[in-house]
């Protein structure tokens, strides 16, 4: 039987699944979570992509909707008075610009 030139696919302990991987890029592609100080506290902000914006919301900032496929913020309490996953519940979608507008 002659040999076969194909590399045969060995999988690695160090190497995650391919499922993974695209995990990873959805969440790069969604934007980076920061911690920003206004004058009400510490927030978590974190961007959303045009793409991701798959939902109409209210701006807290100007009362106006975030539309369907507009890229904003999300912010949520970094230093509230309630647990992580309240404040998590409680996050806000903002217009980008209102957001940097927000004293």
């Amino acid at each position: 039987m002659p040999r076969s030139n194909r590399p045969r696919s060995r999988r690695t302990p160090d190497r995650a699944p391919a499922s993974d991987d695209a995990l990873d890029l959805d969440r790069l592609r969604s934007g980076l979570k920061r911690t920003e100080v206004k004058r009400a506290g510490a927030f978590s902000v974190q961007s959303v992509s045009a793409a991701a914006a798959v939902k109409v919301y209210s701006c807290p900032g100007c009362r106006a909707e975030v539309p369907i496929g507009q890229a904003h913020v999300v912010a949520w309490r970094a230093d509230g008075p309630m647990s992580d996953d309240a404040e998590l519940a409680a996050r806000r979608h903002w217009h980008s610009y209102c957001w940097r507008m927000e004293p």
